[in-house]
């Protein structure tokens, strides 16, 4: 059997193929999920399943997302190589990835010390130097970096954090894509600079964890660099 046709290959095909399918057809973004390693993103028992079109549980009650909500998000976004991202939300560090596969730099941060320890240092161990993991609480976002040309949130708020708003640039086309509603029913929803408003998109029906506010943690948990990172700006 060839590298061409080996059941790795096979499944990345075929997710990708599913992808298009239900929306996604930003060509940089499909080869971008064909090229981060999901399977290096979740537990050793789940890695057969890692180019499934599904979440898979990554410990601390998370999950990593479904690829096809990764991939609608991330085309959201509009990448076009140059930008500053936010993430809100690290989780495994697989969002983060495709980001730092799109985009200059992205700033990911995520409240749970031991999954920001765990993810600064998988991206390391994959090579991706535009990439800074914080421990901190995400709807604050990270003040130090901004302002930020694009803003993902991947925990479902129950409104837009004022303080993400205030960190997106004020240029024209600075885009935020965020779930909001209750644990019942959430929204995906795009916001976008333009003619000097914000313009607010419905992307349709999701199911996030619930972005939790206040203290990153007791103790360990105060903001700050996670192992592994860079320093910030």
């Amino acid at each position: 059997m060839t590298a061409s046709d080996s059941p790795r290959t096979r499944h990345i095909k075929e997710l990708l193929r599913e992808l298009h399918r239900h929306g996604v057809r930003d060509q940089r973004v499909l080869l971008a999920i064909a090229k981060v390693p999901r399977e290096r993103f979740v537990p050793p028992e789940l890695r057969e399943r890692a180019w499934e079109n599904r979440p898979l549980p990554i410990g601390a009650g998370q999950t990593i997302s479904q690829p096809l909500i990764v991939g609608l998000m991330t085309q959201a976004l509009q990448l076009d190589g140059d930008e500053r991202v936010l993430e809100i939300g690290t989780g495994s560090g697989y969002q983060a990835a495709i980001l730092a596969e799109l985009a200059a730099s992205v700033t990911s941060i995520e409240r749970d010390p031991t999954l920001a320890h765990s993810a600064a240092e998988r991206l390391r161990r994959l090579g991706y130097r535009n990439v800074e993991v914080h421990v901190g609480d995400g709807s604050k976002g990270w003040p130090a970096g901004a302002p930020y040309d694009r803003i993902i949130v991947t925990a479902a708020a129950t409104r837009v954090p004022p303080a993400l708003l205030e960190q997106l640039s004020p240029a024209e086309g600075a885009r935020l894509v965020i779930p909001i509603g209750d644990s019942e029913h959430q929204q995906l929803y795009l916001f976008e600079r333009r003619g000097g408003r914000l313009r607010r998109t419905d992307l349709g029906a999701v199911r996030f964890v619930p972005l939790v506010e206040g203290e990153a943690s007791p103790g360990d948990g105060k903001e700050g660099d996670a192992p592994g990172s860079p320093p910030a700006p």
